[in-house]
């Protein structure tokens, strides 16, 4: 039993169980008495709550994330800054990552990963017009409904993850496949980076397979920058050229030519 199943934070919501561990924080199923709802609750985890930059960040970002309300993006209902506690509270989805989905499929259909990446463009869209962009875009924080349709999730958190060292290490590793090349290096980023992991997840499902491979993270990073990928019809013939111009166009090195 870890310390906060069974409580009640904040006299409102009551925390039921465990449902999921990310790099920064724990995520537990909730009740929240006062509306009567079933909710997500993202709590930081301790490591990161005596690093006064990293809240500071945190408390500026959650504020933007709480200005989004699209219907692919998950909603943010609450957040709470204590000294002992930081959290988020977030609409609960019952579905899979796509990393799952993926997972579970031998393969997805080209229509599909079509769909799939639509939604996923619309919730940026949202975001980029808002100013706020993911830089943490990849299968694990997009989540799959059971009627089908995609919500993106994990807003302004991955981006303050990293230490203040810019130094790649293998916990990246879960990221490293799909940052953009900007990324990789440490350089600014803007919305183009979230185009060029969307364009590593439509080659990932239409082809099956990740673009570049290797043995650590580093050496994915570097291939990120100086290696082209092999075109995904020559792994799938059956996708359309126009989708594979797509995919190519969107993991072009140069975020001016995305």
């Amino acid at each position: 039993m870890d310390k906060y199943t069974g409580k009640r934070l904040d006299g409102r919501y009551e925390i039921h169980e465990l449902v999921g561990a990310g790099g920064m924080a724990l995520v537990y199923r909730a009740y929240d008495t006062l509306n009567q709802r079933i909710v997500a609750i993202k709590i930081l985890k301790d490591e990161y709550l005596h690093n006064a930059e990293f809240i500071r960040r945190f408390k500026n970002e959650s504020k933007a994330i709480s200005l989004l309300s699209h219907p692919n993006i998950v909603k943010v209902y609450d957040v709470s800054f204590g000294d002992q506690i930081q959290y988020i509270v977030e609409e609960f989805i019952d579905g899979v990552t796509l990393k799952q989905y993926l997972d579970q499929q031998s393969g997805v259909d080209w229509h599909k990963a079509l769909y799939f990446t639509t939604e996923i463009l619309r919730a940026l869209q949202h975001a980029h017009e808002r100013g706020i962009v993911h830089r943490d875009i990849k299968p694990q924080n997009i989540m799959v409904l059971p009627n089908g349709h995609i919500k993106v999730t994990d807003f302004g958190i991955a981006r303050f993850a990293r230490s203040e060292t810019r130094t790649m290490t293998d916990k990246a590793i879960g990221s490293v496949h799909y940052i953009a090349p900007e990324q990789a290096r440490g350089d600014p980023t803007d919305e183009k980076a979230d185009i060029y992991s969307v364009g590593v997840m439509l080659y990932e499902m239409t082809t099956g397979q990740l673009p570049f491979e290797a043995e650590n993270a580093v050496s994915v990073a570097i291939m990120q920058l100086q290696t082209d990928p092999c075109p995904p019809r020559q792994i799938n013939p059956d996708l359309p050229m126009g989708l594979q111009e797509i995919t190519l166009k969107a993991m072009q090195k140069d975020p001016l030519q995305r």
